[in-house]
């Protein structure tokens, strides 16, 4: 808790970067930009109350805050919430590794829910880490761990590297 706080003091509103923004930076330098406060979080962060604590090369942790709003009909947070919150660490990780000019799209997802979650769980952090960084493909899993400790569910991705477009 005390490392989202220190980030959330400096980070700017939610919002989408503008190409001039992100022009000449890694993906890596782009991740550290948000934890710095230079660029903004994704709006879906606001939206379903998680953000990005920590980066490094191959590597996205998130933290999220399971709340009575993100329940399904049973009870428990909704598979979608577990789903975007690892999506986020997946995609984010494979993000640090691209080079100026490469981008990156998710070809394939997959999540696994082992455990439920409640708003009794205070906070739970999405660990995604790249297995594979190609030319081509870049695979990626990501765990999603309660503040115990405890496994809550696992995913994994694969992304199509591409050339982004000139201008």
């Amino acid at each position: 808790m005390a490392d989202e706080a220190v980030i959330r003091a400096r980070i700017q509103p939610s919002g989408v970067s503008r190409p001039d923004q992100v022009r000449g930076r890694t993906g890596l330098q782009m991740m550290e930009a948000m934890l710095a406060g230079d660029l903004p979080p994704p709006p879906i962060a606001e939206t379903l109350d998680f953000g990005l604590v920590s980066v490094a090369f191959g590597e996205a942790i998130f933290q999220g805050k399971p709340q009575r709003r993100h329940y399904n009909p049973m009870g428990s947070v909704h598979g979608g919430w577990y789903a975007t919150l690892l999506d986020s660490a997946l995609g984010c990780a494979v993000h640090t590794t691209m080079p100026i000019g490469r981008g990156y799209t998710t070809l394939e997802f997959k999540v696994n829910l082992v455990r439920a979650l409640n708003e009794k769980v205070p906070l739970v952090r999405a660990i995604g880490r790249v297995v594979h960084g190609g030319k081509q493909v870049a695979t990626a899993e990501a765990d999603l761990v309660g503040h115990d400790g405890r496994l809550y569910a696992h995913a994994s991705t694969t992304c199509l590297v591409f050339d982004l477009p000139q201008g």
